[in-house]
């Protein structure tokens, strides 16, 4: 049921106190979102549709380069994590249960999944192997800020490939670098893939996929020739020199711009192989440890860029591929009147032909149901009222720019009508 007379998606004309960030304030102002503690935000129907066309987008381009789709538990012994050494990290959540024993709340999943690779894996034939899962992280932020940029619980896709050699690990990374843009791409976000440094993950190389916006926490070097990275790699890098508030390299201003860090991918090598026995045996029978990359994205990092860079002043705007809906249908008139009767027609004809429509049918005045249309964002809007009667159009209207477009005929046959919208959709940023 897609009527907004029974849609939970409270609207609020004024944003959180201590909010800042643009993606913070309109994703709870559009009934998106809603915090429950410092870090911890519950993802309310439409937000959860909008996060969800993220998780699908990724789903398909992960499967598309054969990765497997598995769930690993975010409880874990603290064992494995002691032997790899990352026990001691700060943001790390620590539990014991009623037993004593030493538990973890996974904020990754690199120690889970190697132990099982160890496990399973014995021989060369064995391998290459990419897996992945869609999974709740935990992490002790000391400062949840900015809505859902930076919480202490999120949902990640991390996947993991493992080969026999640094060969075979190059292959793999070279095949989710592939991916990655294709999934950048279908989201419509204007990005970058920058070096990145490898920091607690370890390992012998790195890249983090930024989207560039003024709320974010990363600063990324940009150069004419296509050079891009996170500003504090490009600051170790000999190439680079500073000269008071500017950046060079190769005797070119660098740009630096704020960015939010979507994803991230990097080389391990042998970094959790080796303390947790994850090996294999080579044709000749030697025992040797296995290359290992991992993965990350954050479908809700991708949700907050997608409304830092494409809102105005009037609310959030859509890219497409994410709206929580294709449609919003804003019916002007009573029920009983003609005008509604109409409305509801349309909104019969749109559902039965399978277009994601969210329909107002509130009993609510014109402005306020526009202004909660223009507030969500949905790349379409069409209207029908009393005038759409004496015209006998449906007005329609492009949420991004707010332009209008032609009306639509009220009078078309329900094929008709559906064309008209597709055509229209396919023409949408």
């Amino acid at each position: 049921m897609t009527r907004l007379s029974h849609y939970l998606l409270p609207t609020e004309k004024q944003a959180p106190a201590d909010a800042e960030a643009i993606s913070h304030k309109l994703m709870v102002r559009a009934g998106l979102i809603r915090q429950m503690g410092a870090g911890m935000w519950t993802w309310l129907p439409a937000g959860w549709r909008v996060h969800q066309r993220v998780v699908a987008i990724v789903r398909q381009e992960m499967d598309a380069i054969g990765a497997q789709e598995m769930l690993m538990p975010v409880l874990q012994p603290a064992e494995v994590w002691r032997k790899t050494g990352r026990l001691d990290i700060d943001e790390l959540f620590k539990l014991t249960d009623r037993k004593g024993s030493e538990l973890v709340l996974a904020m990754t999943h690199e120690e889970a999944v190697t132990f099982h690779i160890a496990q399973t894996v014995r021989s060369y034939r064995d391998l290459p192997q990419i897996v992945y899962h869609f999974q709740v992280k935990e992490r002790d932020e000391p400062r949840p800020r900015a809505g859902v940029l930076r919480t202490r619980e999120f949902v990640m896709k991390d996947s993991y490939s493992f080969d026999r050699d640094q060969a075979g690990m190059e292959r793999n990374y070279a095949l989710h670098v592939e991916a990655y843009d294709r999934i950048m791409e279908r989201t419509g976000l204007r990005f970058y893939r920058v070096e990145g440094d490898v920091g607690m993950m370890g390992g012998v190389g790195a890249h983090e996929y930024m989207a560039p916006c003024a709320a974010g926490e990363d600063e990324v070097a940009l150069g004419a020739d296509g050079y891009a990275a996170n500003l504090e790699v490009a600051q170790n890098s000999p190439d680079v020199e500073r000269v008071g508030d500017t950046y060079t390299r190769a005797g070119e201003a660098l740009t630096i711009e704020p960015a939010i860090e979507i994803g991230n991918i990097f080389k391990l090598g042998t970094r959790y192989s080796e303390p947790l026995g994850a090996s294999y045996l080579d044709e000749a029978g030697a025992e040797l440890p296995i290359w290992m990359a991992s993965y990350g994205i954050g479908p809700a990092r991708i949700v907050a860029a997608a409304v830092e860079q494409f809102a105005d002043e009037h609310g959030i705007s859509w890219p497409k591929a994410l709206a929580p809906f294709a449609v919003h249908l804003v019916a002007l008139g009573k029920p009983g009147t003609p005008e509604r009767e109409a409305a509801d027609r349309v909104y019969e004809t749109l559902k039965q032909g399978g277009v994601d429509v969210l329909y107002d049918d509130r009993d609510l005045g014109p402005g306020e149901k526009f202004a909660d249309a223009e507030l969500l964002g949905c790349p379409l809007r069409l209207t029908v009222g009393r005038r759409s009667l004496e015209s006998g159009e449906i007005e329609a209207q492009i949420r991004r720019g707010r332009e209008q477009a032609a009306g639509l005929s009220l009078a078309d046959e329900p094929a008709a009508l559906l064309r008209a919208v597709d055509e229209l959709w396919r023409s949408l940023p």
